[in-house]
C-alpha cells in the first residue's frame, strides 16, 4: 500500500479507515484503501472548486479515467488510479458502481438529492467484493443504507433499519465484515478510542 493513500484515507474518511484496520491480510487491506482513496478524491472536488460546472468537469475527467482503469492502462503517475487499476484487475470488480458514484456526485453539485444507493450501497458492495469475492451484494444493501442515512443526518431512519440490516448481515462472511462495520458508528463526535471499541464489538458479533 502506498503510504500516501493510507494517510489520505485516514484524513478524509477516518471511520472507514478505522474499520479497515480490522482486515488482517495486508493485500486485502491495501485494496480496500485504494477504493476509499478513489472515493476521497471524488468527495474533495466540491471543496476545491466553487462553480458547479467546474466541479462537473472534474467529475467527467474521473469518469473518463475509468476507461483506462478497466482496460488495465491507468494514467501514469497517478497513485490513486494506478492502485485502483490493480484492484479492479485482481478482484474482478464491476465498473457500474464506480460510474454510478461519479454520476451521483455530479448530481449533488447541481443540487440534486443524495442517491443513497450510489453513494453508500454500491461502494460498500465493492468493498465486500474485495474482501470476500462476488455474490454478497444483496446482504449488505440495508447496511449500506444505514451508513448513508447516518451520513446525511437521518439517524432515526438509520436506527429503524438497523435490525433488518443485521438480519441480512448474518449471510456475510466474517472476512468481509470490516467493509460494513463502520455503519455501527453513529456519533461523529465520538473519539477514536471509543470508535475503535465499537468496531471491535461489531467485528466480534457481526452486527452493526
Amino acid at each position: 500500500m502506498a503510504p500516501d493513500l493510507d494517510g489520505q484515507v485516514r484524513a478524509a474518511d477516518p471511520d472507514r479507515w478505522l474499520s479497515s484496520r480490522f482486515v488482517s491480510a495486508a493485500q486485502a487491506r491495501s485494496d480496500l484503501i485504494a477504493l476509499y482513496a478513489f472515493e476521497a478524491e471524488l468527495m474533495a472536488i466540491p471543496t476545491r472548486v466553487t462553480q458547479p460546472m467546474l466541479a462537473e468537469m472534474r467529475y467527467v475527467w474521473w469518469r473518463d479515467q475509468l476507461d483506462g482503469v478497466f482496460a488495465g492502462v491507468p494514467r501514469k503517475g497517478h497513485p490513486v488510479l494506478e492502485a485502483l487499476t490493480d484492484v479492479v484487475a485482481r478482484r474482478g470488480l464491476e465498473r457500474r458502481p464506480f460510474e454510478a458514484l461519479i454520476e451521483a456526485h455530479m448530481g449533488r453539485v447541481h443540487g440534486e438529492p443524495h442517491d443513497l444507493d450510489a453513494f453508500y450501497v454500491g461502494p460498500m458492495q465493492s468493498a465486500v467484493h474485495v474482501l470476500a469475492g462476488p455474490g454478497h451484494d444483496a446482504v449488505v444493501v440495508e447496511a449500506g443504507r444505514v451508513w448513508g442515512l447516518i451520513q446525511v443526518g437521518r439517524s432515526e431512519e438509520a436506527r429503524a433499519l438497523r435490525g433488518m440490516a443485521n438480519r441480512r448481515l448474518k449471510g456475510l462472511p466474517t472476512s468481509a465484515f470490516p467493509a460494513v462495520a463502520h455503519a455501527m458508528l453513529s456519533d461523529p463526535e465520538q473519539g477514536e478510542g471509543g470508535k475503535r471499541l465499537r468496531l471491535v464489538w461489531a467485528n466480534l458479533t457481526g452486527r452493526i
